[in-house]
């Protein structure tokens, strides 16, 4: 029997800006992952809306987000490993006024501590890597 696939959330973050819907995405500035949103593994014991907020909070540094639920699930493989996996994307929103384009440096001894993300806001409609925009054409208000 195969192994049960890896459980992660892919988090949508928006905000309002001059009346259009802005999505927070990234780069990795020391490689060409391509523009992503923050994403990762849920812990033992985690709820994915947990899970979400402290992605974002690691990956980002962003910390006035609020969820807004759940937008669906994606059971797409890991596109190098081909490994299961099962990702609920959810929606959260910023609740606290944040730059347009920031740097932030993943602190910790996770496999991506030191790793630096150029973070920024993009209005939608966005292409991103691993196919990660799959869901944002459910986003709303």
């Amino acid at each position: 029997m195969p192994d049960p696939p890896r459980q992660r959330v892919a988090c949508y973050v928006t905000r309002r800006r001059n009346g259009r819907l802005e999505l927070l995405v990234f780069d990795h500035a020391d490689d060409d992952a391509g523009t992503q949103v923050p994403a990762g593994g849920i812990d033992p014991g985690e709820s994915y809306a947990e899970a979400a907020v402290r992605e974002v909070r690691e990956e980002t540094g962003l910390t006035g987000v609020e969820v807004v639920g759940r937008l669906g699930e994606s059971d797409r493989p890991h596109p190098e490993t081909g490994e299961a996996r099962l990702t609920t994307y959810v929606h959260l929103r910023a609740v606290d006024r944040s730059p347009a384009r920031w740097t932030h440096v993943v602190t910790g001894d996770g496999e991506d501590a030191a790793m630096r993300f150029d973070c920024r806001w993009e209005p939608l409609p966005v292409t991103l890597a691993d196919d990660q925009h799959e869901l944002t054409d459910r986003l709303g208000d």
